[in-house]
Formats: C-alpha cells, structure tokens, sequence
C-alpha cells in the first residue's frame, strides 16, 4: 500500500486545458473518490495517475517515488475499467491470471492468488467460464479479481458501476466498500454518481471544469459546501436555490424572494439589501401551517417519502417530507426551513458566505 500526491498537475491537449493545476493528497489505505459531471477532469486525472496519459505539468507521487516518467506497468497499481477489458478468449481463471503470467510468477503463486481472490469475490464456481458466460456483475467481479490478485499499492476504478443496472449497482458499490476494508488498498476511485461517492468514499474530491472546487468527508461537503456548486451536486434531490435580497437582523435576519415573500436566513454581517442566493435543502422544507406560500406543481409519492415539486414566487423548489401529503397541482401550501438549515451564497462568485 501507498499514499498518493498529485501537485499542481495540469494537462492539456494542444492549446486546450482541461485540468488546472490540481492538488490532492491521499493518504495510506484511504478510499477516494473523484466525482463531478461528465467532462469535468476526473477520468483524465486518473489515466494521468495511471501513467495512461503524459502530464503536461506538476508532479505525481506514489508512495515516495515521483512517478512522471515511470511506465504503467511499474507503478504498481491496478486499474478496473468501465467496461471490464476481459479478454473473451480467456476463461476467467485466465483472465484474473494473465498480469502474473506476464510478470513470470510461478504457476503455483498464481494458483494461490488466483483461488484467494476468487473466494473473495464468490467467483470460485466460475474459474472454467468464459466472459460471454457471466453476468454483467460477475464480469465486473472478474475485472477486480484481476486486480486484486497482482497485488498493488493502489487500485484505480474509473466508473467501474455505469454499465450495471440500478439494483445491481447497489450491490457492487456495497461489495467495493466491503473488499477495500478487508485489504485496505489505497483507492482512487471514479464516478459523476454523488450518491455512489458519498456512499463509497473515506473523503470526495469534487471537481468541475479541470478544477477541484472542494475536498472532504461525505458529511462534511453535505453539511458545508464550500460554493454553490458544491451545494448544487452534493445531494439527492439536489439543493434548492432562491435568488432575493437581505433583510432584517439578527433573529429577524431573511431573504426576500418577492414582495411579501421572506425566508428566514442565517445571521451574519451581510449588509441590507445585498443580493444573496439562500440554499435549503429539500429535506429541510417544513411543510406546515407557515412559511412562504407555494404553488404545488407535482408530487411524487416513493413510499418511504413524498417529494413536491413546487413554486414559491416564480422559482422552482422541491420539499421531501416523510408524510404521505395527498396534494394535487395547483394547490397552495406553507413552506420554511427548518432552523438553521439555511445556507447563504454570494451570486457572483457563488462562494458560501454564511
């Protein structure tokens, strides 16, 4: 096992950059995850860890070595791919085998591994399958028995779950999770699912446009979202943003969305007047006998929750209550944040302000 250091590394194609001077350290054993919309840099981080892609700036350390310039296949990681990468020729006790083959390890060695691996991942009864045999999740169980068996310092997944259906994705990221806490392998891991990361991950690098936008523990990008991004992706149904001015002070301190129309705010020395954008999360909408009317649009019924889609003062709010409310649309209701579970964001840097 081994930490991992990125230093303002950048990368461009021809006179295109696509990530901008990134900074993560990754501790020993730690479970990482890369995660922002597609296009953000993410995948191209990782490649560029992997020695995939050239950096064109910065520095890449795993463990104590600065690894630039090493190939691939002497950094001492392993890599699960989106789309498996099995060799359909090869029976899975060949596929998981081939790596070890190549390093010219012996066939008792590779036996070992190979069994220990697929006791792990419950593939025991499928060593003599071909590819075309396996289930999606078994292809991919295959893909990290691969992995697993060249034992490295650091494993790299880059959106390993996409081609799974939603169950088993489930499933995976659960048998991910239990696997990296069995071997405690440093992880690197990638997705655009923040669900995937908040539920996966020892600490989140959030990334947008080739930049890290923040770095932190599930809870703590839930609870303290550094920027309206942030705010906007860590979060399912995502946060609710409404565009008004400061009013009041102190206990009496809100945000006025219309005329007439005011939600409570977080104190701070914001001055009156200033355009704020006020963030609650859906979950954090009280339905009730006061607050900010709101015209219902759609409610959407889980079981275990009602999510309504709704308008307050021409902008779009979703609430998630555990009730099973019987609104219709076109009704009005009463919407306010719980207490203290407002966030204020300065509308032209979109950083966080209170």
């Amino acid at each position: 096992m081994a930490s991992v250091e990125l230093r303002q590394v950048r990368k461009s194609f021809g006179n295109t950059a696509v990530v901008h001077g990134v900074d993560v350290a990754i501790a020993d054993g730690e479970f990482v995850v890369l995660v922002g919309p597609s296009g953000c840099g993410k995948s191209t981080l990782l490649r560029m860890i992997a020695g995939l892609e050239e950096i064109t700036a910065g520095e890449i350390r795993i463990g104590e070595r600065l690894v630039n310039n090493v190939a691939p296949k002497e950094r001492d990681i392993a890599m699960v791919f989106q789309n498996y990468a099995l060799y359909p020729h090869m029976k899975v006790i060949d596929n998981m085998a081939f790596s070890m083959k190549l390093a010219g390890r012996s066939r008792q060695e590779i036996r070992e591994r190979v069994d220990k691996a697929a006791k792990i991942l419950g593939l025991t009864d499928y060593l003599d399958r071909y590819p075309r045999q396996l289930s999606g999740g078994q292809r991919q169980r295959v893909a990290m028995g691969r992995a697993i068996v060249r034992d490295p310092q650091v494993f790299l997944f880059d959106e390993p779950l996409s081609n799974l259906d939603a169950k088993l994705r489930v499933q995976m990221r659960t048998e991910i999770k239990e696997l990296h806490q069995r071997l405690k392998t440093t992880s690197i891991y990638v997705t655009h699912d923040q669900i995937e990361a908040m539920t996966m991950a020892d600490k989140i690098v959030v990334m947008n446009g080739g930049r890290v936008e923040q770095i932190g523990t599930p809870l703590e990008l839930y609870d303290q979202p550094a920027n309206l991004f942030v705010a906007g992706f860590i979060g399912s149904p995502a946060m609710n943003f409404l565009s008004g001015k400061l009013v009041g002070a102190g206990a009496g301190r809100g945000v006025r969305i219309a005329e007439g129309c005011v939600l409570p705010a977080p104190a701070n020395g914001q001055a009156d007047g200033r355009d704020v954008v006020i963030g609650v999360r859906p979950e954090d909408f009280i339905i009730g006998d006061s607050g900010v009317q709101a015209q219902v649009v759609v409610v959407e019924p889980t079981g275990a929750d009602t999510q309504v889609y709704c308008r307050v003062a021409g902008q779009d709010v979703t609430a998630v209550s555990r009730a099973r409310h019987t609104f219709r649309p076109g009704d009005t209701i009463n919407l306010k944040p719980a207490e203290g579970k407002s966030y204020l964001f300065d509308p032209a840097s979109g950083a966080r302000i209170a």
